[in-house]
């Protein structure tokens, strides 16, 4: 049995879950999820983007908890080394833990006006200024990886901390039909290919609750 939990949730809507989740999976970790309910008023209040919560993701392992995806994704670093979530090369390992830190505490405009919402789609969908400034950062941001690391992920071969962290962006741009350039739909593609990828949104697909003030929106 495995005596590792790992708190989630809804697969739908729950970008920082997705985040945790992923990394989790990319270090080959065992782990059991628990599911906190969207009803829940945090987690809720979470999804809308109305507060901070740090109930998800959470990690419990070997009687260590951690929250906080960033923090998540340096120990699980610590105890999966060669699963690569950060890359061998100081430099390397430098960049990634910069666009990581980015991505946690940036791109508010992108991530209020384009909240993660796997199941549905918004095509003509029409953009506000600031999150189009925000949009054409992270299309930097991954032109400059994939042209420096050799890609396809953002720091080579195999995806690391950086990929789990802007996959959420991924699903944003693909349910609201977001233009980004051939080089970003490409990258998009690789993350949605990702085995775990497809379990997330196969799950997401499934779940039977729907936040309704998140969908009266649009």
């Amino acid at each position: 049995m495995t005596t590792t939990v790992l708190t989630i949730s809804s697969k739908n809507y729950g970008a920082w879950a997705l985040r945790g989740w992923l990394m989790a999976r990319l270090a080959r970790l065992e782990f059991t999820e628990k599911v906190i309910s969207p009803d829940d008023p945090a987690m809720k209040a979470e999804m809308l983007l109305l507060s901070a919560s740090m109930r998800v993701p959470a990690l419990e392992h070997n009687g260590i908890h951690v929250w906080d995806t960033l923090a998540i994704g340096e120990y699980l670093n610590e105890i999966r080394p060669k699963a690569g979530l950060l890359p061998a090369d100081r430099a390397a390992r430098a960049h990634c833990r910069a666009i990581c830190g980015e991505m946690h505490s940036g791109f508010s405009a992108m991530r209020s006006s384009l909240p993660m919402n796997i199941k549905a789609h918004f095509p003509n969908f029409k953009l506000w200024s600031r999150a189009r400034t925000d949009i054409d950062r992270i299309e930097a941001i991954w032109t400059e990886c994939l042209q420096t690391y050799g890609g396809p992920y953002l720091f080579g071969a195999r995806p690391c901390m950086a990929d789990a962290m802007f996959a959420p962006v991924v699903t944003r741009f693909i349910t609201y039909g977001v233009e980004i350039d051939e080089v970003c739909v490409a990258y998009c593609d690789t993350i949605m290919a990702l085995p775990a990828m497809q379990e997330w949104v196969a799950a997401a697909e499934a779940e039977p609750d729907d936040i309704d003030e998140l969908d009266a929106e649009f």
